[in-house]
């Protein structure tokens, strides 16, 4: 094992390349990335970078220093466009080839766009710096910013907005905002918080266009002709892994780069962060997990499991949101329940159920020895009935 490239200067790229050396790999590391720039932090974007509390340069992962320690060879600004898993080699947007013994596809993912709109300004997304920037410059008060999308990306630009005296209204196609993630009655009582906050917010709505006049946008057309005058809009209906590059690879994708237990898509060939899609056997399921903690074990999992015979990457998935003065916590498996179970309405705590098992918890303002107890039942697979009188 003398070369090791990672197409994907990301947290869970650099994760791997840190542990690769800590565990004492002294043989070539290749970073490559699509940006220009060294890996960044992608949860502040849409909070404290969006409300000026932090500079772009506060972003880093790691100072300059201590990047250049690791002794990489990097490959920023150029993305890469094809795999030959035969021969062990990836193609750059260049041309340049690399030669691998062992690969590691860290690529993340992209946000959805609505059609029509790459021409309009002042209509965004948020996964990138430019983004974060772009955005950052229109909220002003008084403004009105719509948001298409009450995921969680957009329900803390929403808080961060509202934080600077943007006006903003919330569009939501299913009946109740965050409901597929946390469930019905936990979404009702995250989303409170936003009505609160002079946030307004629209349930079932579709959304069938972007309105503009003279280049700029003015507004969102919902499919029952009524119109959402707008300054500007953000689209946060989701995002789609990077995976295009790996066409005619032979490797497995299916919303993902499809990995087993171990991570391995293939021979020598891993997935890590939102891009990967792998079995998690603590819960027996597949699973593709787009928050910064998951990205960060898995590079280590997977650099680990390069060096020395490998190991299953069975994680209690760990997830933090923070809208306003709140921080939301979440362990374990949300998706999918049969059952959550609000436990505490007032300071928000859900339980979730799937079958006779508990798989997960969400939380919000509780103490982390709290949050650790139900962590530990998660990962024991405690049964359900157990696991609520334990934790009570």
């Amino acid at each position: 094992m003398n070369r090791v490239v990672i197409v994907g200067a990301s947290a869970g790229g650099l994760a791997a390349a840190e542990s690769l050396r800590r565990a004492g790999f002294e043989g070539v590391i290749t970073l490559v990335g699509e940006e220009p720039r060294p890996p960044y932090d992608r949860p502040p974007l849409s909070k404290q970078l969006l409300a000026g509390q932090w500079a772009p340069g506060d972003l880093a992962l790691r100072p300059a220093a201590d990047l250049d320690a690791l002794g990489l060879e990097l490959r920023l600004g150029l993305p890469a466009t094809g795999l030959d898993p035969s021969r062990r080699q990836v193609t750059l947007a260049d041309d340049t080839r690399l030669q691998y013994d062992a690969l590691v596809v860290a690529t993340g993912v992209r946000a959805r766009r609505l059609p029509g709109t790459d021409a309009l300004a002042g209509v965004h997304t948020l996964r990138t710096l430019p983004d974060a920037l772009a955005l950052k410059e229109r909220l002003r008060p008084g403004g009105h910013l719509v948001i298409v999308g009450a995921g969680f990306v957009g329900a803390e630009v929403a808080a961060t907005a509202r934080a600077l005296g943007v006006r903003v209204t919330l569009l939501e196609s299913g009946p109740v905002p965050l409901g597929q993630a946390v469930g019905e009655e936990a979404g009702q009582i995250m989303i409170r918080r936003h009505v609160e906050h002079g946030v307004t917010v629209r349930t079932q709505v579709s959304v069938t266009g972007i309105l503009g006049t003279g280049g700029r946008v003015t507004g969102v057309r919902l499919a029952n002709g009524s119109v959402v005058p707008a300054d500007d809009v953000l689209v946060a209906i989701g995002s789609a892994p990077n995976t295009e590059w790996l066409a005619g690879s032979g490797l497995t994708v299916d919303d993902g780069l499809v990995c087993d237990e171990f991570c391995a898509a293939a021979e020598n060939v891993y997935g890590v962060g939102d891009v990967a899609r792998w079995h998690n056997p603590l819960f027996s399921t597949g699973m593709r997990i787009e928050h910064r903690t998951n990205a960060a074990e898995q590079g280590m999992a997977v650099a680990r499991n390069i060096l020395a015979p490998p190991r299953p990457f069975a994680p209690v998935p760990y997830f933090w949101s923070d809208q306003y003065d709140t921080r939301f916590q979440a362990y374990g498996d949300l998706r999918d329940h049969d059952e959550a179970l609000v436990l505490d309405r007032d300071r928000l705590l859900v339980a979730y159920r799937k079958a006779d098992r508990l798989v997960g918890v969400l939380a919000a303002g509780r103490p982390a020895k709290t949050l650790r107890t139900w962590r530990a039942l998660i990962a024991a697979r405690t049964p359900w009935t157990a696991a609520l009188t334990t934790a009570a």
